[in-house]
């Protein structure tokens, strides 16, 4: 198992290397210098330029690409545009709150959709409430359904806080209340996804052979369900886990601008409006580390799991 994961990682060194230079490329290429916008409407074609042979940016692309790799692998993203801060410092203190919104909401999507369709066997009324929830949390955009929840339990309720962020500081109740509505709005696609893939699996392994002769010794429905069907369908959400635990700083974009959070997904919006090239290309490189990493461990876990992928 070490070493598959191990050429696992060795397959994604250079398949990471070209996402790193199409990032940089599409980054420089698409949002240009950003002299212009940091010198503001007062801003000169001399000192433009000036700024751009300060900041380096009238050297070749390709001289700016080696430069900021050979930096970034060394530990040192620069520092921000607009914050004047190191990378680092920018991006540190906000990405334990990405990780919390995001972590709890992967799990709780997993949970849910593990739970509600294991438990769908002649049971007629959960399976259609559990699809209906899977479709509608693919189909319906993170903002749309985080303004109506914000509408129907913050504005008409008054339950939660609409917007916000509270630190475990301020005490545990506060902070949870602040982050129900963000961790079930980041949470619904992902069970939607979870779902269709769990019931798939469900559903065939359910045919299966071993299945059939357990239910003719007599076990019940709950028994076969859950010693015997759900091991063997919860592989490909292990993946699927994996998957989206790698994607989260991407995935948590809109959630955080959404409902007012101080997390890298806030900083990525905040980067790019104002073309914080080095804020915007170290979220990209943190992006692109966590869909390599998780996508290992996940390989890991399935083969944990898989007795089969363990033993060839």
């Amino acid at each position: 198992m070490i070493s598959m994961v191990g050429r696992r990682l060795l397959w994604a060194i250079p398949s990471a290397l070209l996402i790193t230079a199409l990032l940089f490329f599409s980054v420089a290429g698409l949002l240009g210098s950003p002299a212009a916008f940091m010198l503001g409407q007062d801003a000169t074609r001399e000192s433009i330029a000036e700024l751009n042979a300060r900041l380096g940016f009238d050297r070749p692309l390709i001289v700016q690409y080696l430069d900021w790799m050979g930096r970034a692998l060394a530990g040192n993203f620069g520092r921000s545009y607009s914050s004047h801060q190191t990378v680092a410092e920018a991006i540190l203190p906000r990405l334990p709150v990405t990780l919390e919104l995001g972590v709890a909401a992967v799990l709780l999507a997993a949970i849910m959709a593990v739970g509600l369709n294991s438990i769908t066997t002649g049971r007629t009324v959960v399976r259609p409430m559990a699809t209906a929830l899977a479709v509608l949390g693919v189909t319906l955009p993170n903002f749309a359904l985080g303004l109506s929840l914000i509408f129907l339990l913050s504005v008409k309720l008054g339950w939660l806080p609409s917007v916000g962020w509270a630190p475990w500081s301020a005490g545990i109740g506060v902070h949870l209340t602040h982050i129900v509505l963000p961790i079930v709005t980041l949470s619904a696609y992902y069970y939607g996804t979870f779902t269709l893939v769990y019931r798939a699996e469900y559903d065939a392994t359910s045919q299966r052979l071993f299945v059939r002769v357990a239910k003719a010794k007599g076990l019940s429905e709950g028994q076969v369900s859950f010693r015997h069907v759900l091991p063997n369908s919860i592989l490909p959400v292990i993946t699927y886990v994996g998957l989206s635990l790698g994607q989260l700083m991407g995935g948590a974009v809109v959630t955080e601008a959404l409902f007012s959070i101080p997390g890298v997904g806030s900083l990525l919006v905040d980067s790019i409006i104002a073309r914080d090239y080095p804020v915007m290309l170290a979220i990209g490189m943190l992006t692109i580390a966590g869909v390599v990493i998780m996508n290992s461990a996940a390989d890991a876990l399935y083969a944990v799991a898989n007795p089969q992928i363990r033993l060839k």
